[in-house]
C-alpha cells in the first residue's frame, strides 16, 4: 500500500505574523479577495488592509457564520466578479473552510488567518459543510492544501480561552485516531494509510497538549505570549492539521458529526464535541486504564467536557442517544476506521460509559473537596 502525507505550502507562526500577510499574497497574485467574520474583520485586518495590494485591487467580503453551500456560491460569485487572483481568509474554522472551498472552485491560491485556535481547520484541505441550522451536512475533499497558513499567537493570545481549550479538544483526538488507523490499516484523507510521519506528529501532538495545555490555557487568560502558548498553539494548528489529515480520523470526528443531530449541543464549539468522542472512543477500543485516566485528568486541567451534562445533554434520552450513534455510524464515517466491531448500539453504550466514568470523577472530586 502507499502511504500519503499533505503539508500546506507555508506554515508561519508568532508574535505579530499577520504584518507578513501583504508580503506572502504579492508571492501568489495581485489582486485579492480577504473573507473574514465581523469581529476579526475589525480587529485584525482593517488596520493591515493599508499594506495589502494596490489601491482598488483588494475587495473584502463578511463571511455570513455558516460554511453552507449558498455561502460558499456567495463568495465564489464575489471572487469571479472582482476577478481575483488569491483567496484569504481571516477569522475561525468555518471562515477558513468556506474560503478554501471557493478557492478551489476558482482554481486560485489561498491563504488563511486563523484569529482563533481552536480547531484544526488552517493547515488541511478538507472543507467541512453544514446546514443553515449549523447540523452536520458533508466533508469535501478539495484538492490542495492552503497555500498559506499564518497564525498571530499575539491575536490568539487575546482572544477568550475558550477557545485554545476547544481546539485541544480537537488535537486530543489527533494520535488516537490516527493510531486507531494505523491498527486497522485505514484509510487517510488522501485515500492511503498514514505514514510514520504522521503518526510521529500526531504522538506529539498529543503529548504537547498533555503537557502544555493547563499553562497554556493560563497565558490565554493572562493575554500572554508565553511559550507553552507557542507550543500548544503549534500543536492544535500545525501538528493536528497534519496528524489528522495524514493520519486518518476514526471515532472521535464521527461521534462530533452525531452529536450535531442534538440542537442542544450546537452552541458547543467543534473541539469540545469532539472531546467527548474521544473519551467515549477509549470505551469503544478498551483502551488500557491508565491512558483513561490520562486523559480524564487532562481533560479535566483545561475544562473539556467529561459528562453528557457539560454538552447540555444532562437529560439525554437512550433514544437521543441512539440517534447521534446512528449519525455517528452513518456508511461514509471514519469510525468504520476504529479496529473493532463498529454499531450503532455499541456507540451508545460508549456515550453512556463515557458519561458514567466523568460523573464518577467529578462526584470523587467534589468529596474529597469536602473533607
Amino acid at each position: 500500500m502507499i502511504s500519503t502525507t499533505l503539508f500546506p505550502g507555508r506554515y508561519m507562526q508568532g508574535a505579530g505574523a499577520v504584518s507578513r500577510l501583504g508580503a506572502e499574497l504579492s508571492r501568489l497574485g495581485g489582486r485579492h479577495v480577504l473573507v473574514a467574520s465581523p469581529h476579526p474583520l475589525e480587529q485584525v485586518l482593517r488596520p493591515i488592509l493599508p499594506g495589502i495590494g494596490q489601491a482598488g485591487a483588494v475587495r473584502v467580503e463578511r463571511f455570513c457564520r455558516e460554511c453552507t453551500d449558498a455561502e460558499i456560491e456567495r463568495l465564489l460569485a464575489a471572487v469571479r466578479e472582482f476577478r481575483a487572483e488569491t483567496v484569504t481568509a481571516v477569522g475561525g474554522g468555518k471562515t477558513l473552510d468556506a474560503a478554501k472551498a471557493v478557492a478551489a472552485r476558482a482554481g486560485l491560491p489561498v491563504a488563511v488567518v486563523p484569529t482563533i485556535a481552536s480547531t484544526d481547520a488552517p493547515c488541511s484541505s478538507v472543507c467541512v459543510v453544514y446546514t443553515e441550522a449549523g447540523e452536520f451536512k458533508r466533508v469535501d475533499i478539495l484538492p490542495r492544501n492552503p497555500d498559506v497558513v499564518l497564525v498571530d499567537t499575539e491575536v490568539i493570545a487575546h482572544a477568550p480561552a475558550r477557545f485554545l481549550v476547544a481546539g485541544m479538544g480537537d488535537a486530543l483526538a489527533t494520535w488516537f485516531e490516527a493510531d486507531s488507523c494505523r491498527k486497522s490499516r485505514g484509510r487517510n484523507i488522501a485515500g492511503d494509510v498514514g505514514s510514520m510521519t504522521a503518526q510521529a506528529l500526531a504522538r506529539l501532538c498529543y503529548e504537547t497538549v498533555r503537557d502544555w495545555g493547563a499553562a497554556a490555557r493560563g497565558d490565554c487568560e493572562a493575554g500572554v505570549v508565553g511559550e507553552a502558548l507557542e507550543r500548544v498553539v503549534e500543536a492544535n494548528t500545525l501538528l493536528s492539521g497534519l496528524g489528522f489529515e495524514s493520519g486518518g480520523l476514526a471515532a472521535a470526528h464521527s461521534i462530533h458529526n452525531g452529536l450535531t443531530a442534538l440542537p442542544e449541543t450546537r452552541t458547543l464549539w467543534h473541539g469540545e464535541k469532539v472531546a467527548f468522542g474521544t473519551l467515549a472512543s477509549l470505551f469503544l477500543t478498551d483502551r488500557p486504564g491508565p491512558l483513561v485516566d490520562e486523559v480524564y485528568a487532562f481533560c479535566a486541567s483545561v475544562g473539556l467536557p467529561t459528562t453528557l451534562a457539560d454538552l447540555g445533554l444532562a437529560g439525554a434520552t437512550d433514544d437521543d442517544l441512539l440517534r447521534v450513534a446512528e449519525k455517528a455510524c452513518a456508511p461514509e464515517e471514519s469510525i468504520h476506521n476504529e479496529p473493532v466491531k463498529i454499531t450503532p448500539g455499541l456507540v451508545r453504550e460508549a456515550l453512556k460509559a463515557a458519561d458514567e466514568e466523568g460523573r464518577r470523577r467529578k462526584g470523587a472530586g467534589k468529596a474529597k473537596a469536602e473533607k
